[in-house]
């Protein structure tokens, strides 16, 4: 009799243990849902900094690429999003001719330090994004430094300021995937 409970009590341990170890999703799978009802609207706030854009890069996430801008040590910057039908030169007002079906227009309120090169026509590359067609340097001019983002089509997006652990300031634009 005890020989049979301690079998049985072992046998539904395992199970247990069996179902709390299931493996979870594959990787690089897709997730059920994305949450990325943020809209396409023009997103504003009007906070110049003298702290100056330091470096920009890119990131491919499972429902959004992301554009982060880093601005060193200090106050967050305002900016201004939104969908443009043609990008211009800082300053020129010259037209940038840039790769996507659509044109996501950043301008950050804060003055590009020496080292970045923001009239760069191809900052970041892109090449396998889901919606990121060109990251276009557009200059910088009056402490206002322009980026423009060639997308895929028209995707809902959303801005997001961050610190990171460095306290450096983070200006981050995501673009949702269709």
């Amino acid at each position: 009799m005890r020989k049979t409970a301690v079998a049985g009590l072992i046998t539904m341990l395992t199970g247990l243990c069996a179902a709390f170890a299931m493996p979870g999703p594959a990787a690089g799978a897709t997730p059920a849902a994305c949450s990325t009802h943020w809209g396409t609207g023009t997103r504003d706030r009007a906070l110049m900094v003298q702290n100056r854009l330091r470096d920009v890069r890119v990131g491919q996430h499972a429902c959004f690429d992301r554009l982060v801008f880093d601005l060193g040590v200090g106050r967050a910057p305002g900016y201004h999003v939104s969908y443009v039908p043609a990008f211009h030169a800082q300053g020129s007002g010259m037209l940038v001719p840039t790769t996507g079906h659509a044109k996501l227009l950043v301008n950050v309120r804060a003055p590009a330090a020496a080292s970045f090169s923001a009239s760069n026509r191809h900052l970041v590359g892109v090449a396998g994004f889901a919606e990121f067609r060109q990251v276009a340097g557009l200059g910088s001019f009056e402490g206002i430094t322009s980026i423009g983002l060639g997308l895929a089509a028209t995707a809902p997006f959303r801005v997001l300021e961050f610190r990171n652990a460095s306290n450096h300031v983070e200006l981050v634009i995501d673009v949702a995937h269709h």
